[in-house]
């Protein structure tokens, strides 16, 4: 994977819980790393078709690995105001040099 079609910039964040001063429990972002990754949405090439495990799968990002980062399902990756849940994570070939992410977009409510 060239450098040059990693042209989208993302930031991969952990949600939180930590308490107000009044006590209550607020949910807070924690950026943990930023990094370049190549997008896709999906759409319906052959590669897309084969991964029916993951049918709920809107978007795959491939990024170069992250020491001392362990990429897990319980984060979100945030790319162009949009957020997005992790549902699987790979180690390309097991060689340490990739990550492929397959998420799932999460609609944001407005709470007006």
């Amino acid at each position: 994977m060239s450098f040059g079609k990693m042209n989208q910039k993302i930031q991969i964040m952990k949600v939180t819980n930590s308490k107000d001063s009044a006590g209550f429990s607020v949910k807070q972002d924690e950026v943990l790393a930023t990094a370049h990754a190549y997008k896709e949405e999906k759409n319906a090439t052959e590669k897309w078709v084969n991964m029916a495990t993951f049918s709920s799968a809107t978007c795959l990002f491939r990024f170069r690995f992250i020491p001392n980062l362990d990429v897990t399902t319980e984060m979100v990756v945030i790319s162009d105001q949009k957020r997005y849940q992790i549902v699987s994570v790979e180690n390309v070939r097991n060689r340490n040099m990739y990550l492929e992410v397959l998420t799932t977009e999460v609609e944001v409510s407005a709470d007006g």
